[in-house]
């Protein structure tokens, strides 16, 4: 396979800022085409792509090789199912699915037609949980006691997004702000063993959550995922505690502003926060205390990417999987039970 000819099923904010640009720019890909119902909007940025009218078009076409189901969520299970169907490998955008029932019937249907299935979990490439990542790695905190993510907005307003708006399943910031810091929790202490969540809503007029404190419990540890649209003066992103010390991250991957900037990957500096952004490390060591700045790890969303492209041509791991992306799911639909039952839920 010379190119991994892409298409992808919508061209709004999630096609032209996630997936084009690095489709466009990674020497493996060809951004081959992208559904777009009635506008041209992808032709204008990319000429010479081709625009498909409706997913059956696109999906008949025998030249695609991946497609991107970047459209609403409540939308993931069907096209997905219909990509795969049609024998084509699929990337999904978070969160995978809308009840973890969907993601095992289009894991079933992955491995039945042996096309690749991955989910695109980008923020496991931000600099900033790079960084968490990397001090955890080290070792210095000790047994880690407690941790808290934050991925807070101050966003009164309603978005212009009707779908974002309507009280519908897979709506809502536990869906799109917290499929991002669940996956992150996942990939740094695993599956808890139970779940307490608050769910609410405070914009005026919003009939979806906009706000959520969900309470994972771990067998020696707390970890707690926040988010809400009223935070003007934003607290640390990561606060990790441990019985030999302390770090705090603020959220500063430049990745997103500079593709809304229109900057390319890979360009000079990319991923790279600015030096006032680093972390504190507060930690023990030998009886003394030490305080200091800990180095930001670069961000790279390119690496997603890099990994589809070995998967695919090479048979080599996926960047995420289906299984992984469906423990969001598992512990989201426990976090919504458990705020509706006014309870701890066991997973």
């Amino acid at each position: 396979m010379a190119s991994i000819n892409t298409a992808l099923c919508s061209f709004g904010m999630s096609g032209l800022v996630f997936h084009a640009p690095f489709i466009e720019e990674h020497p493996d890909f060809n951004l081959y085409g992208v559904l777009e119902r009635s506008k041209n909007l992808a032709g204008e940025t990319y000429p010479g792509i081709k625009t498909f009218r409706t997913l059956e078009e696109l999906l008949a076409d025998e030249k695609v090789d991946l497609v991107v189901v970047n459209t609403p969520n409540i939308t993931h299970f069907e096209f997905t199912k219909k990509a795969i169907l049609a024998g084509k490998h699929v990337v999904v955008e978070k969160p995978f699915t809308v009840t973890s029932k969907e993601a095992e019937v289009l894991m079933a249907l992955a491995k039945e037609h042996q096309v690749l299935l991955s989910v695109f979990h980008n923020r496991r490439w931000d600099s900033d949980f790079l960084t968490v990542k990397k001090v955890l790695e080290q070792e210095v905190l000790g047994d880690i006691v407690e941790a808290e993510f934050h991925y807070d907005r101050f966003e009164p307003a309603l978005s212009y997004k009707v779908h974002k708006e309507t009280p519908t399943e897979g709506v809502g910031s536990l869906y799109d702000l917290g499929s991002h810091i669940i996956d992150q929790a996942i990939q740094l202490f695993g599956m808890p063993k139970s779940v307490f969540a608050t769910l609410d809503g405070f914009r005026e007029h919003s009939k979806v959550v906009d706000y959520f404190d969900v309470k994972l419990y771990y067998p020696h540890h707390y970890v707690t995922l926040k988010s809400s649209y009223f935070v003007r003066e934003p607290l640390p992103a990561y606060s990790v505690h441990g019985t030999k010390g302390s770090f705090l991250k603020s959220k500063a991957d430049i990745q997103e502003a500079a593709l809304q900037k229109g900057i390319k990957p890979n360009t000079e500096y990319w991923g790279v926060e600015p030096e006032k952004e680093q972390g504190w490390l507060h930690y023990m060591k030998d009886g003394q205390s030490i305080k200091t700045h800990q180095a930001t790890e670069i961000g790279n969303y390119m690496a997603y990417y890099d990994q589809i492209s070995k998967a695919i041509k090479n048979q080599e791991k996926l960047p995420v999987t289906a299984e992984e992306a469906t423990l969001v799911i598992k512990i989201i639909e426990t976090a919504h039970r458990s705020h509706q039952e006014k309870r701890i839920i066991d997973l």
